[in-house]
């Protein structure tokens, strides 16, 4: 895990903590500087998610397998497609997490 920039440094955002949040590397090469994304079902351009001041499980779901993860929002539909969260690496662990019982996670 490394401390990630939700809104990027290049682009004005403050090394505060209201500004930063742990990711895993993948992850965040994958987002870059993005602060945005098209959403693949309205064509729009929506914010990424931004856990410090939004709810995960009003934005995103697991799949009944457990090893994917679906964006209920345009948002949540935006964050997948940027930080690559279905990655096929992250899928066979999930899958994997799921066997032995330790995943996905209850709220």
């Amino acid at each position: 895990m490394e401390i990630e920039h939700i809104i990027p440094e290049s682009l004005g955002g403050a090394t505060e903590e209201d500004n930063l949040w742990l990711a895993c590397s993948l992850c965040n090469n994958h987002k870059g500087n993005r602060i945005a994304m098209e959403d693949p079902f309205t064509g729009e351009s929506m914010p990424l998610f931004n856990p410090r001041h939004q709810v995960w499980s009003e934005h995103f779901a697991w799949t009944p397998a457990g090893d994917r993860i679906v964006g209920l929002t345009a948002i949540g539909r935006a964050t997948v497609i940027a930080l690559n969260l279905n990655r096929p690496s992250l899928v066979r662990s999930r899958q994997a997490w799921v066997s032995v019982g330790w995943h996905p996670p209850q709220d």
